[in-house]
This record gives structure tokens, C-alpha cells and sequence, in this order.
């Protein structure tokens, strides 16, 4: 049967299509051209509504071995966020770790219908594809990480050629059913484990002998030359460290040329000014973005309250394990591949530093000019729970509500930001953007992020009120794939998502070669190591995302 969502207002920024009052039909869980009324149809009345399609979101560490350790690190969350979702299902809680089942459902309360988890590693990605099956009502697909892994760094230093590393990357992105590249702290996590302990963009690493700039110029030809669609995601050096602005924009200036998208930015906007030593550094990396038109960033702001980080970026959670918050953490390294810290941490808005964390986030979205280089995120659980995305979009688009909080926080902090000075207010158009349009375009995933005829019928209807954050948590009705999921901000069904993937090919001899690497240093079967089409999805596969030409 056909269904006719009419009498809403559409922002389909994708397709040119803003704040227009017309129908959107479905039909086999796909939008189709509108034929006119008649036939068989199920009308849906979307008065009063804005009508958006499927929130994505591009960076949320939703699955894998570092989700499941904030778990058991935080088994307390769960007690204090029991979330049952209604009578409909009891899919247990949390807020900051939330269990498999209980993310998908608070995610599709909202109007998202795909989320990506930025940091697959090789070893545990047949896990993490395991966990993201698990999760119902929305899309998913993972981003493995590289840039620390002794295969890699191996080529890289006895100068094999770009092609070796481009095989390379397209086995392993393959091998991982992947959809991306992710850097974390180029050549710092492998530097920890020689002990190193910082690590900056020019300078070389232990053993290796290679500098981070060196790492992320290769990997960044590597995805550019294979057609994967989304650019290298990099995680740069000196997370947190004040100062760290000059590295992330010596970092923009080294890409020569090619595409490249800073995550967590927030994280990497830290300058030294003033008598404590830490002040903010959006307005220059702004600048540096909006000059730049290769370069895209999601922000990762930081919500005050309880969380847990957990990130690849050993040598940074290592430094920060003394200023945890409950007093415990884990460390982890993963052999020959990556590594794992899991810190808990109270964002407090008495704190001078969290609170200029949380001004310098809001600075960058509001001074970055391009709606479509920007993507709305917490980096959850890092900078705060995704379940806080309806209160960021409304301090984003509301100048008196993002004042009144602005006055609530460390008056010193205050005094060391220009929030208060810039009145942009983001609207329905620009969030339409940064968390549906923008993030699909990225991803190269055309049937998503958008309204048109062959988009995948992921359609939320959210009733307009002046009060944006009430009106970004409970959307009225939404649809995944046509069938409706969601009904007045309760789940009402749960339906199964999809997995992405990118497949570039790679020469057959990088195949000989794997399989001696792992024989002889990894002590696993290369063929056990590669993750089957069949294995995804209980044998449903992934979806291939077409590469670019």
C-alpha cells in the first residue's frame, strides 16, 4: 500500500526543497514521485508538523570492545537510567553507556535512523558488527582505525610504494566490512608503547622513525585514490592539551590538497592565553575551516554531567586516568593494532575549564559558516550522552536560551569566550544540514539524508514549537524504511537496519602477504580474520556504498 505523508512542512536542503508545504509518498519502504492522489493510500496527516527525513549520525561510539568495557565500568548508569521505554519493550538503560538494544531505541525516540561508530578496530570488528546487528530501528556501519598498526607502519617506513599501502587499505577495509578510514593520534598510540608519551605532527615516532604528517599524507592519499567517499577521519595529535590549536591548524595545513575531516574538533580548539592558561581557540580554527573548503569537522560538544570517555587514544586517557571521575578506568592495548582507555568524567559547569570546553563547542558551531562542513555530535560518550542532541540543537538555535545557560557557568569562563557577542541562530534549514543532509553527502550515501524520489522512506514528522528542544525529543511519528517505529515519542515497533561497507579492490598478492603477516606475528588465520558478507546482519550482508570515480 502506498502511504501519503501531506500537509507537513518539508525541509528536504538536500533537494532544494525548504519550508514547502507538500506530500511525501511511499511506497516498497521507498519515496517515489508523487502520481497525485488515488489508488490504495494510507494518509498520514502531518499538520503542524515539520517533516525532515532520518537523523544521521556520523560519529557515536555505539559498539566494539571500548563500548562494552564503559559498560562495565559504569554498571551504575544503568541503575540510575533504567529507561524501559514505555510497556512496549525492556531493553534495559544507561545514559552514557546504554546496553545494545536500549541505544537503538532512545536513537529512533528522536528521529535518527542510522548512527556510525567511528572507531572499529581489526581485531574485535566481527564484535562490533555482532553489537551493531544487535541494535534495532536504525542504520549502521563502522569506521576502522588505522595509523598505528605495525603492518602499516612496516610499508610506510621501508618506503613499499603508495600502491602497497592502497592494497593495504582496501583489504582491510573489506576484510573489517567498513566504511571508512579513522586516524587516531597518528603514530602516538604505537609511540606509547615504546613509552612515548606525546607526541607531535612533525615530530618522529620510536622505532619507526615516522612522523604523524608523514602517516595521515599517505593514508589520506590511500582513500582518496581508492574512491572511498568519505575522507580520512582523522582524531589528531595533543587531544585536550592546552595549546593544541597550533597542531590542528599545522594539521589543515598539511593535507596537501586532499579532503580531510577533524572529529571532535572541540577537543582540538585549546589555546594558552590568560592567567590559567587555557583559553579558547575556535575563532582561528573557524577562520581555518571556512578558508578552507577541503576541510570538514564535527564538533563534539561538551554537555555538563555524568559521562565516561573511552577512545583509542591510550597515550591521551592515560594522562587523563588521574582527573577520572568516579575514581576508577581501564587501559588497554591491543596487540600490534590499536589501543583502548576508558576514563569516567563529571562535566561541571562550576569547573573553569569544562565550562570553556562547553563555550568553545558552541563557539565553533556558530562561527564555521558552511552548515554542510559541520555535523552535529557529543563524540558520545566522550563530550555527553547522545540522548542530549534536542538540548544542543535548541542552544544552537535559540540566542536567549544559549544566554540564560551561558550566565549559569564559571564566571571566569565567561569572561574568556565571545559567545555571548555572536547572535547567529541556527535554523530549520541549517539543522536539517548538519544532522540529515550533510552527513549523508559525506558518506556517499545517496538514498539517505533527504526526501526525493528513491530516498529510503526514513521520514520524521516533528511537531513545531517555539520550544525546540521539546520539539526535538519527541517526534510526533517516525518512519524507517515506511514503517512507522515511533508514535508521540514512544517505540511502537522494531525493525531491523542495515550495515554499510565500502569494497575497493586490492591486488591479489596483498592477499600472499596478509596471510604471512598473520602467520608469522599475529598468531590468527588471515581467512579467520576476514569478516564474510554472510556474517553480517544474520546473513542479510552489508550494503555496498559506491566508490567515487
Amino acid at each position: 500500500m502506498r502511504t501519503r505523508v501531506t500537509g507537513g512542512r518539508v525541509f528536504d536542503p538536500a533537494n532544494g526543497i525548504i519550508d514547502q508545504v507538500r506530500d511525501v509518498v511511499i511506497e516498497d519502504g521507498r519515496i517515489i514521485a508523487d502520481p497525485g492522489p488515488g489508488g490504495s493510500e494510507e494518509v498520514v496527516n502531518a499538520s503542524g508538523c515539520i517533516v525532515l527525513a532520518g537523523g544521521i549520525d556520523l560519529h557515536s561510539h555505539i559498539a566494539g570492545g571500548k563500548v562494552n568495557l564503559g559498560r562495565l565500568l559504569m554498571n551504575e548508569d544503568r541503575a540510575l537510567f533504567p529507561e524501559p521505554f514505555g510497556d512496549f519493550c525492556g531493553c534495559g538503560g544507561g545514559r552514557a553507556a546504554p546496553t545494545t538494544h536500549a541505544t537503538g531505541c532512545r536513537y529512533s525516540q528522536m528521529g535518527y535512523t542510522a548512527v556510525f561508530e567511528p572507531a572499529v578496530v581489526g581485531a574485535n570488528a566481527r564484535h562490533a558488527h555482532l553489537e551493531m546487528a544487535d541494535i534495532p530501528n536504525i542504520d549502521t556501519g563502522g569506521f576502522l582505525v588505522l595509523g598505528n598498526d605495525d603492518f602499516l607502519l612496516r610499508l610506510i617506513a621501508m618506503g613499499e610504494g603508495q600502491q602497497a599501502i592502497n592494497d593495504y587499505v582496501a583489504w582491510m577495509l573489506k576484510a573489517t566490512q567498513s566504511c571508512a578510514i579513522k586516524i587516531v593520534n597518528p603514530g602516538g598510540i604505537n609511540a606509547f608503547k615504546f613509552n612515548g608519551r606525546n607526541l607531535d605532527l612533525d615530530e618522529a615516532g620510536p622505532f619507526y622513525e615516522l612522523t604523524p604528517r608523514r602517516i595521515l599524507n599517505t593514508l589520506q592519499r590511500a582513500v582518496t585514490e581508492l574512491g572511498v567517499p568519505h575522507p580520512i577521519h582523522l582524531h589528531g595529535c595533543n587531544l585536550g592539551i592546552p595549546g593544541n590549536v597550533k597542531t590542528t591548524l599545522a594539521t589543515m595545513g598539511a593535507t596537501e590538497g586532499f579532503p580531510l575531516h577533524l572529529t571532535h574538533i572541540q577537543f582540538h580548539s585549546y589555546g594558552t592565553e590568560g592567567d590559567r592558561h587555557f583559553s579558547s581557540g575556535a575563532a582561528e580554527i573557524a577562520e581555518a575551516v571556512n578558508a578552507m573548503p577541503h576541510i570538514s569537522v564535527d564538533v563534539g560538544q561538551i554537555m555538563f554531567g555524568q559521562t565516561v570517555t573511552a577512545s583509542a587514544d591510550l597515550m591521551s586517557q592515560y594522562r587523563n586516568h588521574n582527573i577520572a571521575d568516579p575514581k576508577k578506568w581501564i587501559g588497554m592495548d591491543i596487540e600490534m593494532d590499536a589501543a583502548c582507555g576508558v576514563v569516567p568524567f563529571n562535566y561541571r559547569d562550576t569547573s573553569f575549564v569544562n565550562a570553556l570546553q562547553w563555550a568553545i563547542g558552541l563557539e565553533l558551531f556558530l562561527l564555521i559558516e558552511d552548515p554542510w562542513r559541520v555535523y552535529l555530535t557529543t563524540d558520545h560518550p566522550n563530550g555527553g550522552p547522545f540522548t542530549s542532541y534536542p538540548h544542543l540543537i535548541r542552544l544552537l538555535m535559540d540566542k536567549p536560551f544559549r544566554d540564560h545557560h551561558l550566565r549559569q557557568i564559571h564566571k571566569a569562563a565567561r569572561s574568556h569566550t565571545r559567545l555571548e557577542s555572536i547572535s547567529r541562530e541556527y535554523t530549520l534549514e541549517e539543522i536539517a544540514v548538519v544532522t540529515r543532509a550533510a552527513p549523508a553527502r559525506t558518506l556517499g550515501l545517496k538514498d539517505r539524508g533527504h526526501l526525493g524520489p528513491g530516498a529510503r522512506a526514513d521520514v520524521v514528522l516533528y511537531e513545531d514549537q517555539p520550544d525546540r528542544e521539546a520539539m526535538f525529543a519527541h517526534p510526533r511519528i517516525v518512519m524507517k524504511d515506511g514503517e512507522v517505529v515511533v508514535v508521540n515519542g514512544e517505540i511502537v515497533a522494531l525493525t531491523e537496519g542495515r550495515t554499510y561497507a565500502v569494497h575497493p579492490p586490492s591486488d591479489p598478492l596483498m592477499d600472499k602477504r596478509l596471510e604471512r603477516w598473520f602467520d608469522e606475528a599475529v598468531g590468527l588465520k588471515s581467512s579467520h580474520y576476514q569478516i564474510a558478507d554472510g556474517e553480517i546482519r544474520g546473513g542479510q550482508g552489508p550494503e555496498i556504498v559506491e566508490l567515487k570515480p
